[in-house]
């Protein structure tokens, strides 16, 4: 359980650099636009499973990166636009290839990584409403796509 003073913390370490309008795109005629966002919110109503020093990044709110849209190039993934939007937010990102999948694995995002929020957390990706079942980094973007970054905790 977390004590009363960890729970005034949440959000206390998040800082995002604003992304101006909310758009990382240099064409805005580009058809190759995708939106973007990253959540935590699954966090909020598993409190008493989070590590307490990791508090200060949960946002209050639950949202890292608000809807965000991207322009994307011919063969980007969704791993490519993950980190374009995390450099650009300068927002913490962590990641290792894994060969057995060949594809990257995003282990930490924000300061929060796998095991934070219970010991069936971390952080899962979602196209269009639908969980793709292979790595972010071999999921080549169609125009339009919804990307989805959400932390889970179950």
């Amino acid at each position: 359980m977390l004590t009363k003073e960890a729970e005034d913390d949440f959000g206390s370490e998040y800082k995002i650099t604003e992304i101006p309008d909310n758009r990382l795109v240099m064409d805005e005629n580009s058809r190759n636009l995708c939106t973007i966002t990253i959540l935590c919110n699954t966090i909020l109503n598993n409190k008493e499973k989070m590590e307490e020093a990791k508090v200060p990044y949960v946002p209050k709110d639950g949202v890292i990166l608000p809807l965000t849209t991207v322009e994307f190039f011919e063969g980007e993934t969704v791993f490519d636009v993950l980190k374009r939007v995390c450099e650009a937010a300068d927002l913490q990102i962590e990641y290792s290839w894994t060969p057995l999948y060949d594809s990257y694995y995003v282990e930490g995002i924000n300061h929060l990584y796998e095991f934070d929020c219970g010991f069936e957390s971390g952080w899962m990706y979602e196209v269009n409403d639908s969980f793709p079942n292979y790595g972010s980094s071999a999921y080549g973007l169609k125009p339009g796509d919804k990307i989805e970054w959400k932390y889970t905790c179950t």
